[in-house]
């Protein structure tokens, strides 16, 4: 499996006096979040990151947007759906089909039968760590459906935005979007915790 997503993730800033204010979301099953998400088919990572900006908070009328930094991830014991999968019965393409995930989703392996993958996705009461398990799918893919293997471009946007607090209804929720002084950020979730070393390197903060 050679194929390799694209994610982007999106510091967005804006100056509130002598102050320097990051703009985090609120999900409300999942924690505090940065703005991030999928490379879209035939899109760039530059086209990615103002377009996730957008839906994601609303905003527009960026007055910049820059790359500040990349990784590589390589997943074990997981796959991301690099192209809508539909979701079979059975390792046969003639099987019952009766979902199918979008682009993007990271899911378990769970088994391989030929040029198929038995996946799992999971989605619990809360992000990190649920009471239960509230959805569940399992199922079989073609493995040309998938990836092992993300790359993610990390982007700096700032923005003259004057809301302090507000909400947004995208991915079937609501989110609570707020600023925060980068000297007083609220816990961030994991693994977007970690991408927060890439902005205050080039914020020249560590």
């Amino acid at each position: 499996m050679e194929k390799e997503l694209s994610k982007v993730t999106c510091f967005i800033t804006r100056k509130n006096g002598d102050k320097l204010e990051l703009l985090l979301i609120h999900h409300p099953s999942a924690g505090i979040q940065i703005p991030a998400g999928t490379v879209e088919i035939n899109e760039d990572f530059y086209e990615a990151a103002y377009r996730e900006a957008t839906e994601e908070t609303g905003l527009k009328d960026f007055i910049s947007c820059k790359m500040i930094g990349s990784n590589e991830q390589n997943l074990e014991g997981k796959y991301i759906i690099f192209n809508k999968a539909k979701i079979y019965s059975k390792p046969d393409t003639s099987s019952f089909q009766w979902a199918e995930i979008r682009r993007g989703i990271t899911v378990f392996h769970e088994r391989k039968h030929g040029e198929f993958i038995q996946i799992s996705y999971k989605e619990g009461d809360k992000y990190p760590e649920p009471n239960y398990i509230s959805y569940q799918i399992t199922g079989w893919v073609e493995e040309k459906n998938l990836s092992s293997k993300i790359i993610r471009q990390f982007y700096h946007l700032q923005s003259n935005s004057e809301l302090d607090e507000w909400e947004i209804e995208t991915d079937n929720h609501i989110f609570k979007l707020f600023w925060s002084p980068l000297d007083n950020l609220p816990p961030i979730i994991s693994p977007q915790n970690e991408w927060l070393t890439y902005f205050l390197k080039e914020m020249n903060l560590v």
